[in-house]
């Protein structure tokens, strides 16, 4: 009975990850076509950033246009916006994740705009600065306990030389 029960969950299992795995395939494909239209389209323009966040899509200041053909589950996570001046005009566009680190705000720099989407960044006068990694909880830690013992270390010694 036990046996039956288990098999019956397994090929459910199985069944579920099959379906996932050619849903991820067909999403793949329809990201690379995508990412070639978005290389096509793509144009090198020298702005000034104002400012940068990361706000849900609809206190972005993008247009309505743009948030109503957004996915449903993607109005509630935050994008990275970046607010920039090309030109006389000032507009609010949205960055890649990897470029919205390296985006240095109050500077000039160039970058490379598909429609309102940044997809590089290059800086217009020198190299850009990359921001420094954050330590992880477990290193942070580690340091810690580190200077303290160079702390009791350097007080034991101290202690000696006084006697």
């Amino acid at each position: 009975m036990v046996w039956k029960v288990l098999l019956i969950i397994l090929i459910i299992l199985v069944v579920v990850l099959a379906v996932l795995y050619f849903l991820g395939k067909r999403a793949q494909k329809k990201q690379e076509a995508q990412q070639e239209q978005m290389e096509a389209a793509k144009q090198s323009v020298s702005m000034l950033v104002i400012d940068k966040k990361r706000l849900p899509i609809k206190q972005s200041g993008l247009p309505q246009m743009v948030i109503d053909q957004t996915p449903k589950l993607m109005r509630r996570s935050k994008l990275p916006i970046v607010k920039a001046k090309i030109g006389p005009r000032i507009v609010t566009l949205v960055a890649d994740e990897q470029v919205f680190e390296i985006i240095p705000v109050k500077k000039e720099v160039k970058a490379e705009v598909s429609g309102i989407y940044i997809t590089g960044v290059r800086g217009l006068r020198g190299a850009l600065e990359a921001p420094q990694k954050k330590k992880g909880f477990f290193k942070r830690m580690r340091l810690k306990a580190e200077n303290l013992a160079k702390g009791n270390q350097t007080e034991s010694k101290d202690k000696k030389k006084k006697k």
